[in-house]
């Protein structure tokens, strides 16, 4: 039976939540398999509005599973509010799963995160401020804090230990910060245990068996292809891999499993935070396109950039995560113009490179070659099948298919539930 990969095939907030929403009445589980609360979905079920950002977007549908992998960095604090705020507007998420194994972000994490980033100044990364770097820099440095370790409290406290040894060093001496005592942070990570134990499990046992019982398993990437760690426009890129691949390390599923995976495009490209843009509009086209698409960060509240559809960023992210289907949102946004220009190439010091370069360098020196497609006028929000899109609208949707690499299978036409036009089942 299908486990599907739903990503961001651009630099994340591609509507990634709608899609998941839209799939999670037909699977089973959704699994979230990295990142953190730096990501945000935006999710519309009728007249209701939900803002998630660390749980999985499948927690909305009745009957499916949510599960927080591995591969995810978890804040106690920011769960546990999700959670309540949730239930206070009547969501069931007693079925959510969380992994073990998973990383805690640390209070510590969080001083570390935002006093770096202060002392960047010009070269800060852009990050969210979370703690999501350091709480993964410290997976790496195998001086983390896992869920499981809020069940031993000698393991945490030595644990915590380790970490602030060093951390305190850097805080007193490089920043001027105070010093972070261990006993406070030991007991403020206790405080969690007992409400975080009912969720806790095995889930790679849990995730495994259930698709060797037949059941549909959708792992749900937190941000977007050019934001993963190693394929992404790195160093402005964030601390994970979103793409395809960390599926299964971020899961503990094997890649033999993975039968689809489902790439989200926007129909023009967004960027939050600081790095290489080649389609960036600091016009009045870019800010049409952020006051029409309501382009504002979920989890941030950063506007973000704005520019026009890249079809070299697409066709890397059908590469690097073998994209066998793509997910088109926010089609209804480009109602209204004339000429909607889209991204074919770019020229590098004089020279047109149709795919995207290696070199951060020539990237950050890339121009967009652009070839004009005739927009439309018409309302698309009403749509509900590819027949019912004016012509023009179509003749898009099918140059970016033909340009992007693998087939477009479904179209979002306004930010409803029921505002998608679905031309190929992804099941």
């Amino acid at each position: 039976m299908p486990a599907l990969v739903l990503l961001g095939a651009q630099w994340g907030d591609e509507g990634k939540g709608k899609a998941t929403d839209l799939l999670g009445g037909s699977v089973d589980y959704v699994v979230r398999y990295q990142g953190g609360n730096n990501a945000g979905h935006t999710v519309v079920v009728g007249d209701q509005k939900y803002a998630l950002h660390l749980l999985p977007s499948g927690i909305l549908s009745p009957g499916c599973t949510p599960v927080i992998g591995n591969g995810v960095v978890v804040d106690p604090s920011v769960l546990l509010s999700e959670l309540s705020g949730l239930n206070e507007r009547g969501v069931d998420t007693s079925k959510l799963l969380i992994s073990g194994n998973a990383h805690i972000i640390t209070p510590y994490n969080v001083t570390v995160d935002k006093v770096t980033e202060r002392f960047l100044g010009k070269r800060k990364i852009g990050t969210t401020g979370r703690g999501i770097g350091p709480t993964y820099a410290d997976k790496i440095n195998r001086v983390g804090i896992r869920v499981q370790d809020l069940y031993d409290e000698s393991i945490l406290t030595q644990k915590v230990e380790a970490a602030l040894d060093a951390k305190n060093q850097i805080l007193t001496k490089l920043y001027n910060r105070r010093a972070i005592a261990v006993e406070q942070v030991v007991g403020e990570l206790l405080g969690y245990a007992e409400k975080l134990r009912p969720y806790v499990a095995d889930t790679v046992l849990v995730l495994n068996q259930a698709l060797e019982a037949g059941k549909v398993v959708l792992f749900e990437g937190g941000q977007g292809t050019l934001l993963d760690i190693d394929h992404g426009t790195y160093p402005f890129v964030t601390s994970s891999n979103p793409t395809a691949g960390g599926a299964c390390t971020g899961a503990g599923v094997g890649p033999t499993k993975i039968s689809r995976v489902i790439g989200i495009l926007k129909a023009y490209t967004t960027r939050v935070g600081s790095g290489p843009f080649p389609t960036e509009l600091l016009d009045e086209d870019g800010e049409a396109l952020r006051r029409i698409g309501g382009e504002r960060g979920v989890t941030t509240g950063r506007d973000r950039r704005c520019g026009w559809f890249d079809a070299v960023i697409a066709r890397y992210a059908t590469r690097v995560n073998g994209l066998t289907d793509f997910f088109l949102t926010k089609l209804d946004v480009l109602t209204g113009w004339e000429q909607i220009p889209v991204c074919v190439a770019y020229e590098i010091d004089g020279k047109r490179v149709e795919e995207l370069p290696y070199s951060q360098t020539d990237f950050h020196h890339a121009k967009p070659v652009y070839e004009y497609l005739p927009g439309w006028q018409e309302n698309i929000t009403k749509a509900k099948t590819f027949a019912d899109l004016p012509k023009n609208a179509q003749n898009y949707v099918k140059a970016l298919e033909d340009m992007s690499g693998a087939p477009i299978s479904a179209i979002g036409v306004g930010p409803g539930r029921d505002e998608t036009i679905e031309i190929n089942s992804f099941l």
